[in-house]
């Protein structure tokens, strides 16, 4: 895991057909944004969440969320 001088655990979310990552300080504010803005399932958001992927048949696209720098 990858921290900022602050020593906060940087996530990069990357999403299916967007070349650019979207990066969290951390796992509660990737999971609002996953809720709220990609409108993934409860179940969905939580699997990747916990696997660091998701895709078909949960969500509509390949997820895959991961500590910066790997």
């Amino acid at each position: 895991m990858t921290f900022d001088a602050r020593g906060v655990p940087w996530l990069d979310l990357t999403v299916e057909g967007d070349p650019h990552p979207r990066r969290f300080d951390g796992m509660a504010t990737a999971l609002q944004y996953l809720l709220r803005v990609e409108r993934l399932s409860d179940a969905a958001a939580h699997q990747l969440l916990e696997t660091g992927e998701v895709g078909p048949p949960l969500a509509r696209r390949a997820y895959v969320l991961q500590p910066l720098g790997t």
